[in-house]
């Protein structure tokens, strides 16, 4: 099993370090420390357990070091920076493995971006040595890029002429839309093996500026103190420590506190539930920091998120999942209050990102995502948001029959409204109603009201709202029926069905991602006997297919 929980006394590939208000963040890749067997993580090469590590290292940036208002990541190694991610695990590794690989990856570069945009953190890169492939798109993802001018030092994205397939976390996408690098540049400079250093790298926009090796230590660190002179961050606030889930795995269950996961390999489905805190969490900045991680948002996100992470990479064959929620719909709502008239305060300001983020990782989850709104469910506000974001929800017209509990309801907050948009830069509830933007204002009249069926159906909230006549019936055939289809066919239509409206640099990473990994990744000229990735180091030659397709 995989595992995403880990901690800075446990990176085998990570140095994290602080000087006050800055960060610096080294990648000391340990050769030996794969995640499997059968390949070494030469020249700073990583794969998923690196990142998983890098993934952890931001998360305790921003929540654990509010004195923190620049990070500056480098290498540990003189002479490479990162030589991408490693060839011979690709090689080695199943198409859902790669997939999973590159779809986290991207992720937490998103996250680093994120940072950067919401958060007060302002990340540089120091590239000391060749950069190249993944490495280079890790620099990409950061809001400067210092070049060591050395003979030596460079950037690239190799991956076309060496192994016939493209670079896998948003390199393309951030060469021309982020850092404007004119289509025909980007084109020369993705077709060459050696990329590019010195000057030239800089009247591209490659990088922002070329430092001799002697100066590059104390250009770096200007940058960042500056930098971090102008962050919003709190210098004198308390960090909160990110302790360890209580998780429990139990063959085909998963217990956190608040969330738990049950499969059925019958049906291949995953039953996710959510519970709602018992009393209401605090109202004012002060209190909510005494909590801490035991904050229910942030409790019941980090909870969540590794539920999420644990079934898309250790739970391949489950492709449906079916969320749930169980308690009080008023502590929900408490919760959300807190969030939104605490909003100005660095931590909770870093829970409501953090949740923004979660619902995200949901959006782009390659499984059939469903919701059932049943008596005694709470999803209010934020957990309403796995309603809109579900492919299709369920919700019971009445009560169940011996059942003496009232109807199920839900409820809209002013969370449904704004801080957690989906990566197309839209609310769930705008991009729902593309059509019709007015409904999303009659949504907002009936805001913190308790909705029935009836009414959250007439809202355009849920698709369904069957009676406990036909509630089991229609929920199981529903369930039943989507694992009798094609899963490939099924991650095509739901990621072209989800992502409707404008279109972003984020969304365009990921729409990109799906369609040239489950291409070009399954192509023989990549992955075949004669293919790049599986000939590369071996001397011999690939042989291509020449047709165009």
């Amino acid at each position: 099993m995989i595992d995403y929980q880990t901690n800075p006394s446990q990176y085998r590939h990570w140095k994290l370090s602080f000087d006050g208000p800055v960060a610096t963040l080294a990648m000391d890749v340990d050769e030996q420390g794969g995640l499997k067997p059968g390949y070494e993580l030469k020249l700073n090469s990583y794969d998923l357990g690196v990142d998983i590590e890098l993934y952890d290292a931001i998360q305790r940036i921003r929540f654990e070091h509010p004195e923190v208002g620049a990070v500056v990541l480098t290498s540990a190694n003189d002479k490479v920076f990162c030589a991408g991610a490693n060839i011979r695990m690709l090689g080695l590794s199943a198409h859902y493995e790669k997939v999973n690989f590159c779809k986290f990856t991207n992720e937490t570069r998103n996250g680093i971006e994120d940072s950067s945009d919401n958060s007060g953190l302002t990340w540089i890169t120091a590239v000391n040595g060749s950069c190249a492939g993944g490495g280079y798109e890790l620099a990409l993802a950061t809001d400067q890029i210092i070049l060591a001018d050395d003979g030596a030092s460079s950037v690239s994205l190799p991956e076309l002429p060496l192994l016939a397939v493209l670079p896998g976390t948003g390199g393309l996408t951030r060469l021309v839309d982020k850092r404007h690098v004119r289509r025909d540049r980007a084109d020369f400079f993705c077709t060459i093996e050696e990329g590019m250093r010195g000057k030239r790298a800089v009247d591209w926009h490659l990088v922002d500026e070329v430092v001799p090796r002697s100066k590059m230590a104390d250009r770096v660190q200007a940058a960042a103190t500056d930098a971090a002179a102008k962050s919003d961050r709190p210098k004198d606030a308390t960090g909160v420590a990110l302790a360890a889930l209580n998780r429990t795995i139990d063959g085909d269950t998963v217990s956190y506190t608040y969330v738990s996961v049950s499969i059925d390999r019958d049906v291949r489905a995953a039953d996710i539930t959510i519970k709602a805190p018992e009393t209401a969490p605090p109202a004012d900045a002060a209190a909510i920091a005494e909590q801490g991680a035991d904050f229910w948002p942030l409790a019941m996100a980090r909870e969540l998120e590794d539920a999420v992470l644990h079934l898309r990479t250790n739970e391949t064959d489950v492709g449906t999942w079916s969320f749930r929620t169980e308690g009080d719909p008023a502590m929900v709502a408490a919760a959300d209050a807190a969030l939104l008239a605490n909003a100005d305060d660095w931590f909770v300001r870093e829970v409501t990102l953090f949740l923004k983020r979660l619902m995200k990782r949901v959006d782009v989850s390659s499984r059939s995502i469903f919701t059932l709104v049943e008596p005694g469910s709470c999803f209010t506000g934020t957990l309403l948001e796995l309603v809109l974001a579900a492919d299709r929800s369920y919700m019971l017209d009445g009560q169940f029959e011996g059942d003496n509990r009232p109807p199920a309801t839900v409820r809209l907050t002013g969370m449904n409204f704004g801080p957690l948009p989906m990566g197309n830069g839209l609310t769930r509830l705008a991009s729902r109603f593309l059509d019709d933007p007015s409904q999303v204002d009659d949504a907002k009249a009936r805001i913190d009201e308790d909705l029935e069926a009836e009414d959250a159906d007439e809202l355009g909230l849920v698709t369904f709202i069957p009676d406990d006549i036909d509630w089991e019936d229609e929920v199981r055939i529903a369930i039943e029926e989507r694992a009798a289809f094609s899963p490939d066919s099924l991650t095509g239509m739901e990621a072209n069905l989800r992502f409707a409206g404008p279109e972003t640099m984020e969304s365009k990473i990921f729409a990109r991602l799906t369609a040239w990994q489950n291409w070009i990744f399954q192509r023989p000229n990549a992955v075949g006997d004669e293919g790049a990735l599986k000939l590369y180091g071996t001397g011999q030659r690939s042989e291509f297919d020449k047709r165009r397709v």
